[in-house]
């Protein structure tokens, strides 16, 4: 049987990516892992989860949670980062 922890690391997520997602539509966390795994290996996907991210910005900064925003500002620059170089998501166009 997989666990949650086996399910984010095929994912191709991060666990805070993961909870970006699961916060922002209101999932369980099992449930956002499988539609961030959807959605990465897809050039739209990723866009959207990219804006998941930035709304979730927003709406701590509206908060004034300033800690959980710059949390998220490192969440949103690591998935950035890692959509550029995992060679599992290249040759698709996209560009973030």
């Amino acid at each position: 049987m997989l666990t949650l922890e086996d399910c984010i690391a095929l994912s191709d997520l991060t666990k805070e990516e993961i909870d970006a997602i699961a916060d922002h539509e209101h999932l369980p966390e099992i449930v956002a892992t499988e539609l961030g795994s959807y959605l990465v290996h897809t050039p739209e996907g990723r866009k959207a989860i990219k804006a998941i991210i930035r709304d979730d910005i927003a709406d701590a900064r509206a908060r004034q949670d300033y800690v959980r925003s710059a949390a998220l500002k490192l969440v949103l620059r690591h998935f950035v980062e890692h959509c550029r170089t995992n060679p599992a998501l290249h040759g698709t166009g996209l560009r973030l």
